[in-house]
């Protein structure tokens, strides 16, 4: 304990025994702290976190962006950091990151961590990398902000980046990447509908058409080969749910107050 970050590490949970030694695993002899809010595990996740001696609470499910601010406010390390269940530290970044805190700058409240994913049996280079994302913030700056069901965190100051991956391990295999994505659409579409975003047609014609071409030409998808056209493809599939679920709701609006 004693060659311990002064740091938290945030997580939230449901169900996640799959993943959850793994990533606890990568944090072991560098956090202090381990917090877990859980909404509603039925398997083996909360005795995985007490052999971590993870501090470990139930919340119920109110939302990614909720749940995540919730988690990060029962840290009480002076560092925190934010992870997934389906991700891990590599130990060049586990290395960066005891240098980084152990020569902080006093400006210096958050550092991006660059995510890289294994999909379908092997890592993807170009379609999803690099994708750096804010998750090492100093505890009392930081805040989850953004629509479900992908917030992002946010922290005044200046951040820096650190070299070494963030290992993510999101989908076992591609049924579970396609029910995901269109449960997120869902999910985008109805946080679209309450922050009174409208539908338009050209959103629902060429948005999907854009989103798919940025995958795979200029983050060069292609280069992953078959994997890379998979997300490419499917990247458009979610583009093309999220707009025609914010349609289909605008309509079943419509129709109830024509009724009323």
């Amino acid at each position: 304990m004693a060659d311990r970050l002064p740091l938290s590490v945030s997580i939230i949970t449901c169900n996640e025994e799959a993943n959850l030694n793994r990533c606890l695993e990568s944090v072991r002899d560098l956090a202090r702290e381990i917090v877990i809010l859980d909404s509603g595990s039925t398997d083996r996740t909360q005795a995985i976190a007490a052999g971590f001696q993870a501090v470990f609470e139930y919340s119920p499910w109110p939302g990614f962006t909720i749940q995540k601010q919730k988690s990060l406010d029962r840290c009480t390390q002076p560092w925190v950091l934010c992870l997934d269940a389906d991700e891990a530290l590599s130990p060049e970044l586990a290395q960066s990151i005891r240098q980084a805190l152990a020569h902080a700058e006093p400006d210096t409240t958050g550092y991006w961590l660059n995510r890289r994913t294994w999909y379908l049996g092997a890592w993807i280079w170009h379609a999803w990398y690099p994708e750096w994302r804010l998750r090492l913030v100093r505890r009392g700056t930081a805040a989850w902000t953004g629509r479900d069901p992908h917030p992002a965190l946010s922290v005044p100051g200046q951040t820096r980046r650190l070299p070494g991956d963030l290992l993510h391990y999101s989908f076992r295999d591609l049924e579970d990447h396609l029910r995901r994505t269109i449960q997120y659409a869902r999910d985008s579409a109805a946080a679209y509908a309450a922050a009174g975003r409208r539908f338009h047609w050209h959103q629902l014609l060429l948005s999907p058409w854009v989103a798919f071409l940025k995958h795979l030409i200029l983050k060069q998808g292609f280069r992953d080969g078959w994997r890379g056209w998979l997300i490419s493809i499917i990247r458009g599939i979610d583009v093309f749910a999220k707009y025609a679920f914010l349609l289909e709701r605008e309509r079943a609006a419509r129709q109830t107050s024509r009724k009323d």
